[in-house]
């Protein structure tokens, strides 16, 4: 049996992420934030509307320890999530 691609709005929400090289040089900042962002998509999947879903990455994160990057990044990300599944 062949499928054909899903559709943008078939079945459950699915992520994207998009963490330019250009906006985070270093591998271990890119990996932090898509980490946390993936964590925050895993605990509110059910919730979410079902679809597609990309967060993309489109200013240089400000000079900020990793801790502190990582909760500011999941700060923002439970905050598009909340709006998004309401």
């Amino acid at each position: 049996m062949v499928s054909g691609p899903r559709g943008p709005a078939e079945g459950p929400a699915r992520l994207g992420l998009v963490v330019p090289k250009r906006h985070a040089p270093l591998a271990v900042t890119r990996n932090a934030i898509k980490r946390v962002l993936r964590e925050a998509f895993r605990l509110r999947r059910g919730a979410l509307p079902d679809g597609d879903l990309v967060f993309r990455l489109v200013n240089r994160p400000p000079a900020l320890s990793l801790t502190a990057l990582k909760r500011q990044v999941r700060a923002e990300a439970d905050a598009l999530l909340t709006r998004i599944a309401s």
